[in-house]
């Protein structure tokens, strides 16, 4: 492991550790323009999925929606930080924030900008984290095996017409992929979001909608993943409620 002390270790990421004296404001500058590129990105990102996914959202939506009307339930899932979007995703779905505080992510209103007031109220429907369970999590990863733990959540509690969620930076994730088969295999509504170009998920057809977030970064994925997860909440809010 690089230490500060060795050429090219953590003080090359974060110059401001080094030892040895450096230009404080030349280091500023450069996080301020990181920043700004950074920001830049993600902001182009977002715009170029409009194009890219808007009538596989407003399809995806309905049928979401259509699920929820006939008592369908959402499963959401991923690894690490995908992990933390799903709960956010489940949460969002479950305990709807009221129209006054809702926000729109992408699409005809501005980034950030309130959505117009609804003629109804929002609708909460049943959502469930499959990461959320840290005891079930490590029983199954120890007694089964990792790559099965989403997998055998969905076999032991889904049901045809359910909707199953799962996110990926690589859309090459075992314990994702195996559970999108097992909700395909089930009937359920598959929901897929990825990075790069799709990876193993693209590859085959045990997602019905899947959303190919086209980045090699990470940081910049997530960021998307999460504006396109808002955004189909809102589009399925928009069906539920009467809107569309």
């Amino acid at each position: 492991m690089s230490t500060v002390g060795e050429s090219g270790g953590i003080e090359a990421l974060y110059p401001f550790l080094a030892p040895a004296p450096v230009d404080r404001e030349a280091v500023v500058a450069d996080l301020c323009a990181s920043t700004r590129r950074k920001a830049d990105e993600i902001v182009a990102l977002r715009r170029s999925l409009v194009a890219l996914h808007a009538e596989r959202l407003v399809a995806c939506a309905r049928a979401m929606a259509a699920a929820f009307d006939a008592g369908g339930r959402l499963f959401a899932f991923g690894n690490g930080g995908s992990s933390t979007d799903a709960q956010a995703v489940a949460q969002l779905f479950a305990a709807p924030p009221e129209p006054a505080h809702a926000v729109a992510a992408v699409g005809g209103v501005a980034a950030g900008a309130p959505v117009p007031a609804r003629a109804e109220p929002v609708r909460a429907v049943a959502a469930v984290p499959l990461a959320q369970d840290v005891a079930l999590l490590t029983a199954l990863s120890n007694d089964v095996g990792y790559e099965l733990v989403f997998a055998r959540q969905l076999a032991a509690l889904g049901r045809r017409g359910d909707v199953a969620m799962g996110l990926s930076t690589s859309g090459g994730s075992a314990n994702v992929l195996n559970a999108m088969a097992e909700a395909s295999r089930r009937g359920m509504l598959t929901v897929g979001l990825v990075g790069y170009d799709g990876g193993p998920m693209a590859q085959d057809d045990r997602v019905a909608y899947l959303f190919v977030v086209p980045s090699a970064s990470v940081h910049r994925i997530q960021e998307a993943q999460i504006t396109l997860c808002h955004v189909l909440w809102e589009l399925t809010q928009r069906v539920l409620t009467g809107e569309t």
